[in-house]
């Protein structure tokens, strides 16, 4: 078994089963040459869409939907990931090659598509076994991670058929909007008062103080390490990202600023109440410094970084969103996934430090 199945593919998860027979029919119509035996495998460790490796004869391929129960509007957009994949390859290899969409939900109960399967290694809790004897492996793997982000932000969308893909005019105060509409759909379900206070504080300075945005391009809007792949015994290049289905044109900088929310602080105790949202372990992974990946992404960047800050705790912001949707699909029985009732413990502390990095303070 290789490094890659290790730690990526399990069997299929009880309650995320599909119906198989119709999604095996529907591929092997409308894909040329798949002959053999069918089988699956699902990709455990995400959070949000089902994704699962299905294999027909020698040919794997990704099959991502839609996770079940209620969505928030605009929200895992199959439709446009299987977009942005049919065209952003050409420009920016990293993005797999989308190969088919399905809008029809009468095949697997919600819209999906397909894109080839790459092999190789995500980096979680530790350094991989196949780099783990190199020397700085971790801090490699982390500046891999911000030039692959640095290298999408230079990508043209006209060049690729993506110019239609947003509106970077107003980006940021219509993201605001969005994500405070989604925070009050779920918001009942948060029943503690003060975390309701602070996350609506948050949510009023983050819209009285939007800084004028710079450069537009493609923004990912999920990017972080663990939706980085890379080649086994090679920490220096990011060869596939992952997660496109909130892609959009707009301020880069919003991609840096999820990216530090995800990236752990080395001066802050990981069992303290400084709410990183990050994988258990990566404290340990030697990753550069948080100002080393400021610095880093400024290298190759002409963007102007004085408000960072907004952008990390905007970052803070939408996860605390995220997390509190992943919690309330748990509440109302819409997931037997046990991770998404814990997705609820962290969304005061991640909204404290959001109103921290406001107020010129890290951490509160």
């Amino acid at each position: 078994m290789t490094e890659q199945q290790v730690v990526e593919l399990a069997p299929v998860r009880a309650g995320e089963e599909l119906d198989w027979d119709r999604l095996e029919n529907y591929l092997r119509e409308n894909l040329p040459g798949l002959d053999g035996e069918f089988s699956v495998l699902q990709f455990p460790r995400g959070s949000a869409n089902l994704t699962y490796r299905v294999q027909i004869g020698d040919t794997p391929l990704v099959v991502r939907r839609p996770p079940f129960g209620t969505l928030a509007p605009g929200a895992h957009d199959m439709g446009r990931e299987y977009r942005v994949l049919s065209r952003l390859h050409r420009a920016y290899p990293r993005a797999p090659r989308a190969m088919l969409h399905c809008a029809d939900p009468d095949v697997i109960g919600a819209e999906f598509f397909v894109n080839e399967y790459r092999s190789g290694v995500v980096v979680w809790d530790s350094v991989p076994d196949s780099m783990a004897g190199m020397p700085d492996a971790g801090r490699r793997i982390g500046l891999a991670v911000v030039d692959a982000l640095a290298d999408l932000h230079e990508v043209d969308p006209d060049a690729v058929g993506l110019s239609d893909l947003g509106r970077p005019d107003g980006y940021l105060e219509r993201q605001l909007a969005g994500w405070q509409k989604r925070w009050t759909a779920v918001e009942p379900q948060c029943a503690d008062e003060e975390t309701i206070r602070v996350v609506r504080e948050v949510a009023t300075r983050l819209s009285d103080h939007v800084p004028a945005s710079g450069r537009s391009g493609i923004v990912h809007n999920d990017y972080k390490v663990d939706n980085c792949q890379f080649q086994p015994g090679d920490p220096d290049r990011v060869t596939s990202v992952f997660d496109w289905d909130m892609a959009t044109l707009g301020d880069t900088l919003v991609d840096l600023g999820t990216l530090l929310n995800y990236w752990p602080d080395t001066t802050v105790d990981p069992s303290s109440d400084a709410a990183f949202i990050v994988v258990p372990g990566m404290h340990a992974l030697g990753l550069p410094g948080r100002n080393e990946v400021i610095e880093r992404y400024a290298a190759t960047s002409s963007h102007d970084l004085s408000n960072i800050a907004w952008y990390e705790a905007f970052g803070c912001w939408k996860t605390v969103v995220i997390l509190q949707q992943l919690y309330a699909r748990y509440v109302r029985g819409e997931t037997t996934d046990v991770r998404m009732r814990e997705r609820g413990d962290d969304v005061a502390p991640l909204a404290r430090r959001a109103l921290g990095l406001l107020s010129g303070r890290e951490h509160m």
